[in-house]
């Protein structure tokens, strides 16, 4: 494992490890790193482009952006793990179980987005997520995401090194 850029990662240094762009990167900040866990914030605001009709007069985040909030979490913990960038490739989500959703986001609320590595063998990982917001659980689900070949190899090498 390498050391890795120093924490907090700010949305610059997110984009040099992620392909994802306005208005589908859904990560401000990486706050923490710890192998296993990764911790990560996204600042809800009106202005964000799926507000205009998700719904009129009521905006909440739709939970399948949660969701994605969520992955990029981890693509970018599979990314600190791993000490290397996905560059262009991106990371693909290959299953999504045990999804919940106990209270709406909206305007204003900052999520604070956490991922648990169930399993990093291979080049497909399982992770664990939880979204909170001041505190209190918002989502949560287990998911399952492919590594895109530019960090294959190093998964797959490191899953060996684990054996």
């Amino acid at each position: 494992m390498s050391e890795g850029p120093a924490l907090p990662l700010d949305v610059t240094a997110i984009m040099r490890l992620l392909p994802h762009r306005y208005p589908f990167l859904l990560i401000d900040r990486v706050t923490e790193f710890g192998g296993e866990t990764c911790r990560a914030i996204k600042n809800v605001t009106i202005n964000e482009p799926f507000f205009v009709g998700h719904f009129p007069g009521h905006p909440v985040m739709p939970g399948v952006l949660i969701l994605e909030a969520m992955a990029q979490t981890a693509a970018v913990h599979a990314c600190l793990k791993l000490g290397k960038q996905a560059g262009e490739q991106a990371f693909y989500l290959v299953s999504m179980d045990k999804a919940r959703f106990r209270k709406p986001v909206v305007p204003g609320d900052q999520l604070v987005l956490t991922t648990s590595l169930l399993r990093g063998r291979g080049r497909i990982w399982k992770f664990r997520g939880e979204v909170h917001v001041a505190g209190q659980l918002v989502s949560e689900a287990e998911f399952m995401a492919t590594l895109p070949s530019a960090l294959a190899q190093e998964g797959e090498a490191s899953a060996e090194s684990d054996s």
